[in-house]
């Protein structure tokens, strides 16, 4: 075993990037001015560098400025969009899609909006992770509002048909979101060849800082128009108050710049990495990949090692960072929801690690996590 502390939980959250924090540092001291501030120059730099960043996310995403709102990342965004969404558009319909594999801060929003009445149609994925176009199309009625699905899931990495579900949804007049807190800055997104109407993103999954997020709301064909989640001083045009987090979203800004200039040699990189960490276990045998080897992110890998227990094997990784994936409510771990609606045991969900690799992941690194983790299962049967 390795005595170096070695990170393979990319998906869970990133370092931030040196040149993100370099961006950000000045605005905790000599740059501290509130952004809506109008009546002297601390205001005016802090509100210049506010809209710097906005564009920058606008860019990184295909959007236009004026459709980025910024939010304290994608769980406030999420629950902004869908509360907001079954709120102004209740007289319209009752009723929205989404699949079984989205993330919690999906799930149990919808959770509580199906309390309060509105309809929800969960679609499970196929056993390679993805969600079946036509399986969404039979489940729109005249009373859907809202189909949410998605870009890619953060436990397998699975990348869904979001071009052809956002397809879907502009024929039947129904808004497409999508969570793509996993895919932006990873994989190229474009809302518009996309067909994406509403989208959520958190910074510190791509070398940003924590507390930091963006929702994209289309302005046309369609406009989208949620009722506002958080009322009083009128911030972001009236769609999200509250004093803004200027140095987070000064490095949310930093960071969707630097993505666009790194996201094809991280992708090279990881996937690269990634297949290598894939291919030495899974040699071994009694190893497998979860999900599509083609549909997914660059960066990850779900492993299902059998006759082994996760959490037991991750325990003994005492120097490697990574997860099992699965949801822990209580002192006991459940299986991961996600692997278990692919269609996969309990037993081989129980079993399954996440790898996932990011930009600072070395070859070096990668060779000692397969030597340890080699180390173990040649043990077995006792882990």
């Amino acid at each position: 075993m390795t005595d170096k502390l070695i990170y393979l939980d990319y998906n869970a959250t990133t370092p931030v990037d040196p040149l993100v924090l370099d961006e950000m540092l000045p605005y905790f001291t000599e740059r501290f001015g509130n952004s809506a501030s109008r009546s002297h120059r601390f205001g005016w730099v802090a509100e210049a560098a506010v809209k710097i960043a906005r564009e920058s996310v606008a860019e990184l995403i295909g959007a236009s400025p004026e459709e980025i709102y910024f939010t304290s990342g994608a769980t406030e965004a999420i629950n902004f969009a869908i509360k907001g969404i079954a709120a102004n558009y209740k007289t319209k319909g009752d009723h929205i899609i989404t699949t079984s594999i989205e993330h919690k801060a999906v799930l149990d929003t919808l959770g509580f909006l199906a309390e309060g009445g509105f309809r929800v149609t969960y679609i499970a994925p196929t056993r390679e992770g993805i969600v079946d176009i036509d399986h969404i199309n039979a489940a729109i009625t005249d009373r859907t509002i809202l189909i949410c699905v998605m870009y890619a899931n953060n436990e397998t990495g699975m990348m869904q048909p979001v071009k052809k579900i956002g397809e879907l949804a502009r024929s039947r007049g129904i808004l497409f979101m999508t969570d793509a807190t996993q895919a932006v800055g990873k994989v190229s997104v474009d809302v518009n060849n996309d067909n994406i109407d509403i989208l959520t993103l958190s910074a510190h999954k791509f070398y940003g800082p924590k507390g930091v997020g963006a929702i994209y709301l289309r302005r046309r064909n369609p406009r989208v128009s949620p009722l506002p989640l958080l009322h009083g001083g009128g911030h972001e045009n009236g769609m999200r108050s509250g004093t803004l987090n200027v140095p987070g979203i000064v490095g949310l800004g930093k960071a969707c710049r630097v993505a666009q200039d790194k996201m094809w040699d991280d992708a090279s990189l990881t996937s690269t990495l990634r297949t290598i960490l894939e291919q030495e276990l899974v040699e071994m045998g009694g190893v497998y990949v979860n999900g599509s080897q083609k549909h997914r992110l660059p960066n990850v890998t779900n492993l299902s090692l059998t006759g082994v227990s996760s959490v037991e094997f991750i325990r003994k990784l005492k120097h490697i960072a990574v997860s099992t994936g699965s949801a822990c409510t209580s002192a006991v771990p459940e299986p991961s929801y996600v692997l278990t609606a692919m269609g996969l045991s309990e037993e081989m969900a129980y079993s399954s690690i996440r790898f996932s690799l990011g930009r600072f992941t070395t070859k070096e690194e990668v060779e000692t996590v397969i030597r340890s983790c080699k180390d173990l299962l040649a043990e077995r049967g006792s882990v």
